[in-house]
């Protein structure tokens, strides 16, 4: 797969995220854009999504982390078209030799096989069901799901099996599963939580540049709550001085629409993160950057990023603080009940053991 070319200063894409190629912790070379003087435009705007097939060894992504309320996880893609720049999935492509910045939004891959080995994982003798995951770590409800179809797929094994699976986006495309969700939660199966960052589309459209507008995350929750889906409304990323005046607005909008819980997590910019958020804040805040990146350090201990365990998702400081009063008194007034989704593994039954997989 061949490397974007880096962007020039001054000069945008269209409809992405990053506003450079920045190279991968993992690389030997470093590469740097200049101007040759001659002059000649590119249409760097017009940059294409590209897709590769990838066929993993394993469906889920199993974690001990203290503070990570699941154990498993399933990605059915690597990468995402979204574009959000505050991603902390961005580093992840690193690992392939590819860039944080454009090529994570541009170059990506699609896991076609995952649903089989999902349903061989489910069939194994020694498997324990646990709520399922998905959308931890690049969005499961990106563009390319409505090509590929493996979200759906996993959704439907679930449903086969009785597996409880829970949902993190930022797309209405969630309402494409509205019918498999509907008889998921029906049986306890399954909570949908949905991302909104702000109320303004124009910032939105800069923040997150491929994934759907606030009204119509807003609007999602809505039928996924009439429908009886457990539908939590995430405020997160919170920016500071960026997104954080939205923080009861968006409270009271989700109330209204019957969500049953809300959630919220400050920015965290891991490892090339936070140099394509600070190229990000220079471009589009040239006039508040300093303050934005002076709050983000005094909430993680004078640092960019906070990697410990259980700090690194919960800020400290007086704007943490301000941050945790705001969103406890804008649950209250929004009527937000708080109710935690009751999960239920005891209906998992295992898919019929077929071919070899019955000799083992």
């Amino acid at each position: 797969m061949t490397r974007h070319a880096s962007i020039l200063p001054g000069q945008r894409l269209r409809a992405r995220g990053a506003d450079s190629n920045r190279t991968g912790r993992f690389e030997a070379t470093a590469r740097e854009a200049f101007d040759d003087g001659w002059d000649m435009t590119e249409e760097e705007s017009l940059v294409a999504t590209e897709v590769r097939l990838e066929r993993p060894r394993s469906a889920l992504t199993f974690n001990r982390s203290p503070d990570v309320p699941f154990d498993r996880s399933i990605n059915p893609y690597r990468g995402c078209e979204h574009g959000c720049i505050y991603c902390y999935a961005r580093p992840t492509h690193a690992w392939h030799d590819l860039s944080p910045g454009l090529d994570f939004e541009t170059k990506l891959f699609a896991k076609p096989t995952a649903p089989a080995l999902l349903r061989q994982t489910f069939a194994s003798r020694g498997y324990r069901p646990a709520p399922l995951a998905l959308g931890t770590n690049t969005d499961p409800y990106q563009p390319i799901e409505a090509r590929y179809r493996i979200t759906r797929q996993v959704l439907e094994l679930c449903l086969e099996t009785g597996h409880p699976v829970t949902i993190t986006t930022k797309s209405a495309r969630v309402l494409d599963d509205l019918d498999l969700l509907t008889a998921l939660a029906a049986r306890g199966l399954t909570a949908v939580s949905i991302s909104v960052t702000s109320l303004d589309p124009k910032l939105s459209g800069k923040l997150e540049p491929r994934a759907s507008a606030p009204a119509k995350r807003l609007a999602a929750l809505a039928a996924l709550a009439q429908a009886g889906v457990h539908a939590n409304v995430s405020v997160s990323p919170i920016i500071p001085a960026i997104t954080d005046s939205f923080i009861e607005a968006i409270l009271a909008e989700a109330g209204a629409r019957g969500v049953q819980s809300a959630s919220w997590i400050m920015l965290r910019l891991p490892h090339e993160v936070a140099p394509l958020f600070r190229e990000w804040l220079e471009v589009h805040f040239p006039d508040r950057a300093a303050m934005v990146m002076g709050i983000v350090q005094s909430i993680r201990g004078g640092k960019d990023n906070d990697t410990r365990f259980f700090s690194r998702m919960k800020p400290t400081g007086v704007w943490a603080d301000l941050v945790r009063t705001r969103f406890r008194l804008g649950l209250k007034r929004a009527g937000i009940p708080q109710a935690k989704p009751l999960l239920d593994c005891s209906q998992f039954r295992p898919p019929e053991r077929d071919g070899q997989l019955a000799l083992f």
